[in-house]
């Protein structure tokens, strides 16, 4: 009899009326939200400003959700186009599958144009938000626990997750598994708490801080992809995403040391102002400005809006209000 373990939901979805709110969506939504929140209070820190995070995770999460689903669908092609599945399963991402290696790379090119659009650097903005990436991820894994998938090896360790027998994966006899969604969950806060570390000890920049945080991320995720069971591509015996992992963490120390070496120290986040439309061209018998020509709207205590200008009296160029 087992003493000790992990119990697992009984069902992945609470009705709250006719809306059904599943575990896995909750979890990725949340993420989304902690990693804008801390994300921006590293921009800010850095000289950024408020609002930046945000607007570029606009275009960078919709991204990410689409390549995390494409990557998982790609590499497990089979549970959606083999005979007999439905492929239609393959657009219910509320269902489970995500592949990570996906969200980031299609999230970066999202990253990269809400960049280009506010006129900001993109290595710049992947240092900030290189630690929130990881808690949202730390918070993301626990969706694995609701669906009852990405779990490990049996084992009858006190912190071992109990799985339905009628689960995809199983093995029969067994009822605990290694809860490896809550290995890479704990393996992500530790990751954060690196990067963080290590930019302020170091001051990163120039994207060295991102790539610090892909590089412990694959180290991490080799060795909880080896104790998992579910179905996945052998190459010479090991998993598709161990290779992945490994090829990853390669390229990743590379460019830590590279980058060092060409562009050392950080950055400056220097963000360039909002366009704002030109005032139109004032009549020649106009004064230049108000406060030359002493009508200020102001002085007679009028509404500047009643006059069509700008409530700061400093600011001459604004444009008129429609």
């Amino acid at each position: 009899m087992d003493l000790a373990y992990i119990p697992s939901p009984s069902t992945g979805v609470i009705n709250l009326g006719p809306v059904p709110l599943r575990g896995y969506a909750f979890c990725i939504i949340i993420g989304v939200f902690v990693a804008v929140w801390y994300g921006n209070k590293r921009w800010l820190a850095r000289g950024g400003k408020a609002g930046t995070v945000a607007d570029i995770a606009v275009w960078a999460v919709p991204f990410g959700l689409i390549g995390g689903r494409l990557y998982h669908v790609i590499t497990d092609y089979q549970l959606y186009f083999s005979e007999g599945e439905n492929w239609v399963d393959a657009f219910k991402i509320w269902e489970g599958g995500l592949g990570i290696w996906g969200a980031i790379a299609l999230g970066a090119v999202g990253a990269w144009i809400g960049c280009r659009r506010r006129g900001i650097p993109l290595p710049a903005y992947a240092d900030a938000i290189a630690p929130a990436i990881a808690l949202a991820q730390a918070i993301g894994r626990w969706g694995n626990w609701f669906n009852q998938e990405l779990f490990g090896r049996p084992t009858d360790l006190p912190w071992a997750v109990r799985i339905d027998p009628d689960k995809p994966g199983t093995i029969e006899g067994a009822t605990l598994y290694h809860p490896t969604f809550l290995y890479e969950s704990l393996w992500c806060i530790g990751v954060a708490l690196l990067v963080i570390w290590a930019d302020r000890r170091f001051r990163l920049g120039h994207g060295r801080a991102f790539a610090l945080y892909v590089a412990a991320y694959c180290a991490g995720r080799a060795w909880i992809e080896y104790m998992r069971v579910d179905e996945a591509h052998l190459i010479l015996g090991l998993r598709l995403n161990v290779w992945t992992a490994i090829v990853v963490f390669v390229l990743a120390v590379a460019y830590i040391v590279l980058s060092a070496r060409l562009r050392p120290g950080r950055e400056e986040v220097v963000e360039p102002q909002k366009a704002t439309a030109a005032a139109p061209d004032a009549p020649d018998d106009a004064p230049a400005d108000r406060s030359a020509s002493g009508t200020d709207p102001l002085d007679k205590g009028l509404d500047p809006e009643d006059k069509g200008l700008d409530a700061d009296p400093a600011d001459s160029g604004s444009a008129p209000k429609s």
